[in-house]
């Protein structure tokens, strides 16, 4: 007997060994893929976070393979390379991916333009952004089976890209601006199209969640000083919207959200409403989150496996979720119990998305470090 207790427990002892070593080796792997410290919310990059970012995009807009094109395909002249349909577009694995790794880069250049990598970031911009690879993105979007091609969140994330460049007081991005142009036309055109025929929102934690693209759109018209599509969204946005109460949080999140349409929704309307119609608003439509009654939305996610292309959308989540709420809490009253509330649900579901960025597998490399910017520049709230 007591021979079979010194083998289990020598047993014991090596599983618990080897348990332990797992563990460091995993915590090794995880510090090896991040280059540098993760940002702390809300305060400015350091250098060398800034140089981190932007390697992660520039990396990757001129990665064209693998790739996820989405285009429908009627003929055989109609197949073809990602790269032959999306001359400006075609890295990052599939094309708003690519816009807003672009998007990241320009932010970059405008928040930090003193840093030593922006002589590298404006010379692979330029390769891409040229009026004639965005005459040619165009006529993808004029040809009949593509028209609805990455409606609406690929067109929400191309008219950030175009109100960024908007904003820019700088020689090189005016030039980029006007390449961008004649596509921003079209999709604010198919925009008013669209947007009095959907009788109903879509609502999911992916791409089509129509929250998140009218919210980018309205931020868009607004820079731009197009009424007539401010006006639209927000009147859609209303009838869409205005009426839902109870929002039921605890069924969010399904296993490869990237968005909370819950969160979506309140950043949207937060951005429709007044201050006081929209604190009206949100007191329905979240009841109880003063009491901390939020379900599972003020808890961060755990990502099983970064190198699946889908279960590391929860990584997104995170990062997701802590610009919304950093984005309706700004639209509450300081005093407010609910604004402390979210500002450290965003704080903690930063720190966790954050560390998912430098995972050093393509499924979220080629699209984390957009999230991660877009939050810690406070997009949307500015």
């Amino acid at each position: 007997m007591r021979g079979l207790l010194f083998v289990i427990a020598m047993l014991l002892g090596l599983l618990a060994g080897t348990t332990s070593a797992i563990a460091a080796q995993e915590s090794d792997l995880k510090e090896a893929a991040m280059p540098v410290a993760l940002p702390k919310l809300g305060a400015p990059l350091t250098a060398d976070q800034v140089s981190a970012f932007a390697k992660l995009a520039l990396a990757n807009i001129h990665t064209q393979y693998p790739n996820k094109p989405g285009n429908v395909v009627w003929d055989e002249a109609s197949v073809r390379t990602p790269r032959q349909m999306h001359p400006a577009f075609y890295g990052c694995f599939d094309w708003h991916s690519s816009v807003h790794g672009h998007w990241m880069l320009v932010r970059l250049l405008k928040d930090y333009p003193d840093h030593p990598m922006q002589a590298e970031i404006r010379q692979k911009l330029a390769e891409n952004l040229t009026a004639e690879n965005l005459q040619k993105e165009t006529a993808h979007f004029r040809e009949e089976h593509n028209k609805r091609f990455e409606r609406m969140y690929g067109w929400a994330w191309f008219l950030r890209l175009a109100a960024e460049l908007e904003t820019w007081d700088d020689q090189q991005g005016e030039q980029w601006r006007e390449s961008v142009r004649p596509l921003e036309d079209l999709l604010v055109e198919y925009i008013q199209d669209y947007l009095p025929k959907l009788t109903w929102p879509i609502r999911t934690g992916v791409h089509p969640d129509l929250a998140f693209a009218l919210a980018q759109e309205l931020d868009y018209a607004r820079v731009v000083g197009n009424e007539s599509l401010a006006e639209l969204i927000q009147r859609r946005a209303k009838d869409y919207y205005l009426g839902d109460t109870g929002y039921p949080t605890k069924y969010e999140p399904s296993g490869q959200d990237f968005f909370s349409s819950c969160l979506n929704e309140a950043d949207l309307m937060r951005r429709v409403l007044s201050r006081d119609e929209f604190v009206r608003w949100f007191d329905e439509y979240l009841p109880g989150l003063e009491r901390g009654e939020g379900g599972n939305l003020l808890t961060p996610v755990n990502v099983s496996d970064v190198t699946d292309g889908y279960i590391v959308h929860l990584a997104g989540l995170n990062l997701s979720r802590a610009w919304c709420m950093r984005g309706i809490s700004s639209a509450m009253p300081e005093d407010d119990a609910r604004v402390a509330l979210l500002d450290a649900a965003a704080a903690d579901h930063a720190e966790k998305g954050f560390g998912y960025v430098f995972s050093g597998h393509y499924e979220g490399d080629h699209w984390l470090a957009t999230f991660a910017i877009y939050l810690q520049a406070g997009v949307g709230a500015e």
